[in-house]
């Protein structure tokens, strides 16, 4: 089973990494980073970044493909090579997947009109402008689509698929594996329960 997860500047880290580490603890998966050309490709903070180990033409048919998102996705919407290989390889896919804005990505390829899907809550009602219709959920399915909201919920978007792929049990195996066993210290993880205030300062946060 090969993933492809794409990279472009100024993406997310976490939407790449967090699906990235579950299902690379899968037996029988392979996970590569793609991009234009192989090589470094800066994240959103600017601190760091992941290495693509292959271009797009270089695996231009994975079994699934996951597209993280950050606030280099509003620059990415034009990039014509990036968003033509999703419309390509989701020709393919058993799964094409989304991570927060990552899903502005599959609606710019033309695979969200009529479907359910979601993003970061800051940008959710946006997704309306692809034919999608935009659900407040953490994870998503229609059809072989699976989207996942911000950022953190790349994890439970790539268990959920990963019981799919494989089954309930591998992806509990996992999740035990890497102890994805969430405890915040402060209740504010979601936009529904946060005052005006506070969802302002996150959101100057992410711009």
């Amino acid at each position: 089973m090969h993933i492809a997860i794409p990279l472009y500047p100024r993406f997310t880290a976490l939407d790449a990494v967090g699906p990235y580490t579950v299902m690379a603890f899968a037996p029988g998966f392979t996970v590569t980073f793609v991009a234009a050309s192989p090589g470094p490709v800066p994240d959103d903070r600017g601190g760091s970044g992941l290495t693509a180990t292959a271009s797009y033409a270089d695996l231009p048919h994975p079994d699934v493909i996951i597209v993280p998102g950050g606030p280099g996705t509003v620059e990415a919407l034009s990039d014509r090579e990036l968003v033509g290989w999703i419309g390509r390889a989701h020709e393919r896919t058993r799964w094409t997947a989304s991570v927060c804005s990552g899903s502005f990505l599959l609606g710019a390829a033309g695979l969200l009109a009529g479907r359910r899907a979601t993003s970061h809550w800051g940008w959710l009602d946006r997704l309306a402008a692809f034919g999608a219709e935009p659900v407040s959920e953490r994870v998503v399915v229609d059809g072989r689509i699976v989207t996942a909201a911000g950022v953190s919920a790349g994890i439970d978007m790539a268990l959920t698929l990963l019981a799919r792929l494989s089954d309930a049990e591998t992806a509990r195996a996992v999740q035990l594996a890497i102890e994805y066993d969430p405890d915040p210290p402060f209740d504010s993880g979601s936009a529904g329960g946060a005052p005006a205030d506070l969802r302002e300062r996150a959101l100057g946060l992410i711009a």
